[in-house]
């Protein structure tokens, strides 16, 4: 799979036309549909139904069209940051996070973080909770934001808040139709999709844990990578998923959600950096925190708040 060939199925994906995309990315037709086509013999699964026109995406395609629109992002902003560090030399701070963290309050600090700090070059990488522990000892990433909670003598780890889980169901479940809160009982026998598969332990364990402790026994277990595969899983009709309340926000139109009726059936939110880095802007950042908590967001609503993870 190369970089061109995701760059023309962006094209062509957003255009729903060959003609247009081929204009576009300044290529003959019959190359850029040739292109496409060894995409789709290499991947073994058809990304673009031709049987209509304007052209469709199948399921597979919606995904990999996600997918590779994130790609051909990050390779842009890796360019440009390059760029701007080489010839500016500006300090740099980078943030570890998993990636339900990006629909809570991941968008709201940074912002907050550029507000204060307008010299300083903030990037986030999308990384599992282990990772970061690692990152961090290599300095790699100066922060990290996870979910698994374990102890490492180099990393200071504070647990912010508890967010409340829901349910994925596909809008055909008949689960699905209810508005008010599901007993974790009613999952028993259900076909479950959990993330990630690597590396472990994740949040795929603490999935798995919540429904072990009160003896609820999933049909079918599918382990993938990330949560935003397991959602088009669960859109297609292929299971259920339990996340994190604030990443509802994702697939509103093809995936329906209902929150979990045990107050304690959350995942934490855990702030980890290195201990001997402790002060400085650790400190800051936490003021900001503690500003962000204050306001109250819609998205910390479905959270219990540990103000005291905060204090000095």
């Amino acid at each position: 799979m190369e970089l061109r060939q995701l760059r023309y199925f962006v094209a062509v994906a957003t255009e729903r036309n060959f003609s247009r995309a081929a204009e576009i990315l300044h290529i003959a037709q019959p190359p850029l549909s040739r292109q496409i086509q060894q995409l789709e013999e290499e991947l073994g699964v058809n990304l673009i139904d031709r049987s209509k026109r304007p052209l469709s995406l199948t399921e597979a395609g919606r995904f990999f069209f996600d997918q590779a629109s994130q790609i051909l992002a990050r390779l842009e902003h890796i360019r440009d940051q390059t760029q701007r560090i080489g010839k500016a030399q500006r300090e740099r701070f980078v943030i570890g996070c998993v990636g339900s963290t990006l629909y809570g309050g991941m968008p709201d600090l940074v912002r907050r973080m550029r507000q204060r700090w307008p010299d300083l070059d903030i990037e986030i990488r999308e990384m599992m909770s282990t990772e970061q522990v690692t990152a961090l000892k290599e300095r790699r990433i100066d922060l990290g934001f996870g979910r698994v909670r374990f102890n490492d003598r180099e990393v200071e780890r504070l647990t912010l808040r508890e967010e409340r889980l829901v349910v994925a169901f596909p809008k055909s479940h008949a689960k699905s139709i209810a508005k008010e809160p599901i007993g974790l009982c009613e999952l028993e026998g259900e076909s479950l999709i959990i993330y990630p598969s690597t590396p472990r332990p994740s949040f795929a364990d603490e999935t798995l844990n919540l429904l072990g402790e009160i003896n609820v026994n999933p049909g079918h277990v599918e382990e993938v990578r990330e949560i935003q595969t397991a959602l088009g899983m669960v859109a297609a009709g292929a299971g259920l998923c339990i996340i994190p309340a604030a990443s509802q926000r994702q697939r509103p139109d093809d995936v329906c959600y209902r929150m979990i009726a045990d107050e304690r059936a959350t995942s934490p939110i855990i702030m980890s950096y290195r201990r001997n880095e402790a002060g400085g802007r650790i400190e800051s950042i936490k003021q900001i925190i503690r500003e962000m908590y204050a306001d109250n967001p819609p998205w910390l609503q479905l959270s219990n708040v540990r103000l005291d993870a905060l204090e000095s």
